[in-house]
């Protein structure tokens, strides 16, 4: 799908290539392997206290610092990769925020084990279906980022609270949340 700049858009895409991109292709697109619901998991969890343009800027280098988020592999990174990646300029250098991926991929495992795959976990949360908000934040939808950020950090996980949860829920497709005006809206019912 090619992108072009005169379509009517939801408000937070600027003009920036990357964000139009991602607006375009990902944002809202219902997901469902597990790698790139751990990636975008992780990428939301490093976007915390930042702009979402600059975790996208600094993709590129997070899949090759962290294996394309390869679940088994992260989930064994040791203190050395872990201070590895601290210095790695190709992501965001936050201990806290690395940590948490090694973590989550912990957390990520336990969930596949009982559930068969974080898809499946995942999707549960809005009976296998996006959640359609109709341009308006749907007080379902909140509630369900809430549940999802309780049940993960009670399965030892971070960086993964309601509002983090809700913007992943937004960027897997869980919520259709594109404006009304937005050509990707109907594209995604």
């Amino acid at each position: 799908m090619k992108t072009n700049n005169d379509l009517a858009r939801c408000e937070w895409c600027t003009q920036d290539d990357i964000y139009i991109k991602y607006h375009d292709l990902e944002w809202g697109v219902p997901l469902h392997d597990d790698q790139k619901l751990f990636e975008l998991l992780s990428l939301e969890g490093a976007q915390a206290g930042l702009s979402w343009l600059t975790v996208l800027k600094k993709r590129p280098g997070y899949r090759t610092a962290i294996n394309n988020f390869n679940i088994n592999q992260v989930s064994k990174f040791k203190d050395s990769k872990i201070n590895e990646l601290i210095n790695n300029p190709e992501i965001i250098r936050n201990k806290l925020k690395v940590n948490s991926v090694v973590k989550n991929a912990l957390g990520v495992l336990q969930i596949q084990k009982e559930f068969g795959s974080f898809d499946e976990y995942l999707w549960r949360y809005v009976g296998y279906k996006p959640i359609d908000n109709k341009g308006t934040q749907n007080p379902r939808a909140v509630d369900i980022s809430n549940q999802l950020s309780k049940d993960l950090k009670k399965r030892g996980m971070n960086f993964i609270g309601p509002t983090i949860c809700y913007a992943f829920m937004q960027s897997n497709g869980m919520i259709n949340d594109h404006a009304l005006n937005c050509y990707r809206y109907k594209q995604l019912l």
